[in-house]
């Protein structure tokens, strides 16, 4: 759902997606191609939400801030299920690992990876292609060739999702059985997978 507060009403490109279960609220700017996921909150009640080309927000996410401050994903940054952005800055093309928390003033770097249940305390600067892991995060190591190129391919993923749901999804009545022409999705991502 979409929500108008004080008179802020969001800015969505209309090649996003933002899921009928999301909650994006008030002085919130979305970009091209971004994908918004169910369950995800967006409240841009006490502050303004940039979130900008090609960006993911998966399920259940949210982002919010104290009064006054800006919180930017700057583009390709890609959003895992369940982290939490408490006003802070994630720079273009980085990625926030599932169920993290990132908070206040805190930064995380182009090309860089918070990990899985990590914790990112108030004003933390986690430098360009580095990887932060733990609670409270610490920076391990550098993000290699490797890694980015996988995250980037999977942040396209979501960057073609958006396309896809506005033709495709539909509410339905759920089958009772497993139709025998029932196509695989295993064969469509083999490609994908092998690079």
């Amino acid at each position: 759902m979409i929500y108008e507060f004080k008179g802020y009403k969001p800015v969505i490109h209309e090649s996003a997606y933002v899921h009928p279960l999301a909650a994006v609220t008030g002085n919130v700017i979305i970009g091209k191609d971004v994908y918004i996921g169910p369950g995800a909150a967006i409240r841009g009640d006490w502050g303004e939400i940039i979130i900008e080309d090609g960006c993911n927000v998966q399920e259940n996410c949210t982002i919010h801030m104290f009064p006054g401050v800006t919180v930017r994903l700057h583009k390709g940054a890609h959003v895992g299920h369940g982290a939490i952005i408490h006003g802070a800055t994630l720079m273009e093309n980085c990625l926030i690992g599932m169920n993290a928390v990132i908070m206040d003033n805190a930064v995380v770097g182009k090309e860089a990876i918070v990990g899985a249940l990590a914790f990112v305390p108030d004003g933390m600067q986690i430098p360009e292609r580095k990887i932060a892991v733990g609670n409270p995060a610490k920076v391990i190591k550098d993000v290699s060739d490797e890694m980015i190129g996988w995250k980037t391919k999977g942040t396209g993923l979501y960057q073609e999702l958006p396309a896809d749901l506005h033709d495709t999804l539909r509410e339905c009545e759920p089958l009772r059985e497993i139709p025998k022409d029932r196509p695989s999705m295993s064969a469509k991502y083999e490609t994908w997978k092998k690079g």
